[in-house]
Parts: C-alpha cells; sequence; structure tokens
C-alpha cells in the first residue's frame, strides 16, 4: 500500500509540474503577446455514439511567431462534471512544405500523463488547395517512453465555398493505417460527423 501511495504522489506531482509549466507559458505569453489573448476561445459540444453524456470542449491557440503557436484544449464531460482530458501542445508549420507538427503533454484520468507527438503533411491536388492529399500521423508515450495508441493515416480532402448561400462544405475520406479501417468526414459550417466502416461515429457543434 506505501508503495502505491508514494508511485500515486509521483503521478500527482508530475501533474501538478505540467500545471505550472503551462500557467508559466501562458503568463509569458500574455505579457509578449497581450492581443493574442483577446481571441475568441474555440468551443465545441461533442457527442459520440459510444458514450452516454455530451462532452463540452475548448481550444485556445496562443500565437508564440508568425509559425508556431502553443494550443491549450481540454475536455468537459457533462455526465459526471469532471475533465476528461487536458492537453497543451506547441505546433509549428512549415509552409514551405505545407507539414505541421505539433509536440506536447497529455493527462487524462485513465491513462495519465503521456507526451503527445504529431505530425501531418498536405500534397495540394488543385492550385486553388481546395483539393488535397492528407497524411498525418500521431503516437503516444508514458511515462516510462513506451509507445502507446499509434495513428496513421491517408485521406483525400475536399472543402467547397459557398456550396449553397453562407453554407461551406468540406468532405474527407480517408483510411487509418492502424485500425485497418475506412473512415470519413462531413463538415457543414458549424456541424461536423466523423464515421468509420466499423460503426464509431462522432458529431461535434461548434458554438
Amino acid at each position: 500500500r506505501k508503495s502505491k501511495n508514494v508511485k500515486k504522489l509521483g503521478e500527482i506531482l508530475v501533474f501538478a509540474e505540467l500545471v505550472f509549466l503551462v500557467v508559466a507559458v501562458v503568463i509569458f505569453l500574455a505579457i509578449f503577446s497581450r492581443k493574442s489573448l483577446r481571441r475568441k476561445m474555440e468551443t465545441s459540444l461533442r457527442f459520440t455514439g459510444n458514450s452516454r453524456s455530451l462532452k463540452i470542449h475548448a481550444k485556445e491557440k496562443l500565437p508564440v511567431n508568425s509559425k508556431t503557436h502553443l494550443q491549450l484544449h481540454g475536455e468537459l464531460d457533462t455526465g459526471t462534471g469532471a475533465p476528461s482530458y487536458f492537453c497543451a501542445m506547441i505546433r509549428h508549420f512549415f509552409p514551405e512544405a505545407t507539414t505541421g507538427l505539433g509536440v506536447g503533454l497529455h493527462y487524462d484520468k485513465r491513462q495519465k500523463l503521456r507526451c503527445h507527438v504529431r505530425g501531418k503533411k498536405e500534397f495540394p491536388v488543385r492550385t486553388d488547395k481546395l483539393v488535397t492529399f492528407n497524411i498525418k500521423g500521431r503516437c503516444d508515450f508514458d511515462q516510462d517512453f513506451v509507445q502507446r495508441n499509434p495513428k496513421g493515416a491517408a485521406e483525400f480532402s475536399w472543402s467547397i465555398k459557398d456550396f449553397k448561400e453562407d453554407q461551406d462544405v468540406r468532405i474527407k475520406v480517408g483510411y487509418e493505417m492502424f485500425d485497418k479501417v475506412p473512415y470519413m468526414q462531413i463538415r457543414e459550417n458549424n456541424w461536423t460527423l466523423n464515421a468509420n466502416m466499423k460503426g464509431k461515429w462522432n458529431l461535434r457543434f461548434d458554438l
């Protein structure tokens, strides 16, 4: 029991250090980039097919420079009244290569604290870039640097501006390499539906 208490205390201390680091970074950016804090926080309501509760998601992007920003996002489960997870990530965009890279820390009750790495590469199919072929992937590492939950996908994305008056539509069709399942996404203004061939789906409404 003593060893379990020590381990639990260690996890709490690690999480406290993460919170302290995030707060310190936010304060630093607030001092040197006050205009960025006036930007509207992105919030959305989310519901998944295997869940019985609605979740509230919030995301804030704090610019570091023209190509880099700190992204903070988390989720509140309305069924339990407790946060589902919290993530702090530095994201950098390479415009010449149409590539994005992100590295950060992710915390939730189930898998605790872990490192999160993700990347995305776009290949424009048309000169207006409304149709692209994308390759993206992500990987998590726990506190012992053991790899968990690898994801990798290839997809086509088609953005349709003014599909109807005041209506923009985006359609994505792709294949997830590790789960070996096709998937699709349909987005219409504030609504986004994600689904795959295994019957999993989720719905999002941007506020």
